[in-house]
């Protein structure tokens, strides 16, 4: 089965993701600050940092993710405990995104959701698959 390119690819989709989702909210912030906007009263500037601290936030944990998805590519293995709740998280996440996808962007950004979704879920399921065939495997030899 082809677990480690799906995982490569899905890590450099990830890496991809974070700097894409950085970079947008940086230009959100550079957008806020020049036109002086408030939201309910709300400082500007305040605004500015505050979106500038999400957009870090948000492409850290998403390369975050894609450097676990690398080193399970990398060692092929399965992700430990922490690593395959980070995918979990990350795979829950771009299901709701999608669902908000299809309303807000259109059907092109929820396909990409769900291949995204699907290179995230695929290698945790199939090097779980993996560590079940061989754990059976090794069974009846330590018998």
């Amino acid at each position: 089965m082809a677990r480690r390119p799906v995982a490569w690819v899905g890590a450099i989709i990830l890496l991809v993701e974070a700097v894409g989702i950085a970079l947008l909210n940086w230009f959100l912030g550079l957008v806020v600050d020049k036109q002086d906007m408030s939201l309910a009263g709300l400082d500007p500037h305040a605004m500015t940092v505050s979106t500038w601290i999400a957009g870090g936030l948000f492409g850290g944990y998403l390369a975050l993710c894609g450097i676990v998805l690398a080193r399970t590519a990398v060692r092929d293995r399965a992700p430990g405990t922490f690593g395959r709740i980070l995918l979990i998280s990350c795979a829950v996440l771009h299901a709701l995104l999608g669902a908000f996808c299809v309303g807000l962007v259109g059907w092109a950004a929820f396909a990409f959701m769900m291949v995204v979704l699907g290179l995230i879920v695929l290698p945790l399921v199939a090097y779980e698959r993996k560590a079940q065939q061989e754990a059976a495997v090794a069974a009846p030899q330590a018998a």
